[in-house]
């Protein structure tokens, strides 16, 4: 009975709820691909992949408002091979947001009891985070640094609607000017937070920064993609971290039952550090 669809059509947790609701006011603020025109870098970055990508933020968007969209002509899975043939291929989706089936994930899977803790959210965008923080979480402070004015006016929004003030904080700024918030971090998510929105000299800045100031022993490190992956383009320009010396990965149980939604591929993307 836990794992069928008809119990899983019959219960709804609260925590989703307010997080569809959210999403839903979110969603009439920007426009479908939920990117603001100041970030023309992104897209460029998009359309130089190998296979036609583009950005459906996954917390604005659950696989059914994606085939309503689609349904509606707002958007498309799919590409032309050759203009005006039957030929078509999938496109590829790029998100900079988890989506609310993979915060539940993070916080009940991924990270351990938060109480009197301390997240940051390097890049909170959305702030998608910072509220699966708050519902599914017992972190004493979650703390979002939004280098873009406009999204972190949006998470303010949230913020003052939900009642989420008490716990949630958001700084826009750059986040290399809060080394003081990254040296007192319990935890710190990055996701998707560099390689879209800054040129590969900035991206080695940036995480200069993170590795020199995310020190404290024992403090957790949640990356989308892996900090071996984000960084392998870019070692050699401007000097090599050596994770080894400075992280350790923690082996994650990626085959959960959340849902009849539940895709342990995308569970797959998230990767867990501890600080040496």
């Amino acid at each position: 009975m836990k794992n069928s669809e008809e119990f899983d059509d019959s219960f709804m947790d609260n925590e989703k709820v307010v997080l569809q609701s959210i999403a839903e006011d979110l969603r009439t603020c920007l426009p479908v691909e939920a990117m603001l025109p100041s970030e023309s870098l992104a897209v460029e970055k998009a359309q130089q992949n190998c296979k036609p990508t583009v950005h459906v933020d996954a917390f604005l968007y659950d696989e059914e408002a994606v085939d309503l969209l689609c349904e509606e002509g707002k958007m498309s899975r799919d590409y032309c091979l050759l203009c005006g043939s039957h030929r078509t291929a999938p496109l590829g989706f790029i998100s900079h947001s988890f989506s609310a089936l993979e915060l539940r994930f993070l916080f009940q899977n991924v990270l351990p009891d938060l109480s009197g803790k301390m997240l940051v959210d390097v890049g909170s965008r959305l702030g998608a985070v910072l509220y699966g923080g708050c519902l599914y979480s017992s972190a004493a402070q979650l703390v979002g640094v939004e280098i873009s004015a406009e999204f972190a006016k949006l998470q303010r929004m949230v913020m003052e609607k939900y009642d989420f003030t008490d716990r949630i904080q958001v700084i826009h700024a750059d986040i290399c000017t809060q080394t003081s918030l990254l040296q007192n971090a319990d935890v710190v998510v990055m996701n998707n937070v560099f390689e879209y929105f800054l040129e590969s000299s900035e991206q080695m800045r940036a995480w200069h920064c993170i590795s020199q100031n995310v020190r404290k022993k024992g403090a957790l490190l949640v990356t989308v993609p892996s900090v071996q992956e984000a960084l392998a383009a870019l070692q050699g320009k401007n000097g090599v971290i050596n994770i080894h010396e400075w992280l350790e990965e923690l082996p994650l149980d990626y085959d959960v039952y959340l849902g009849k939604d539940t895709d342990p591929e995308s569970f797959k993307q998230i990767h867990l550090y501890r600080v040496l």
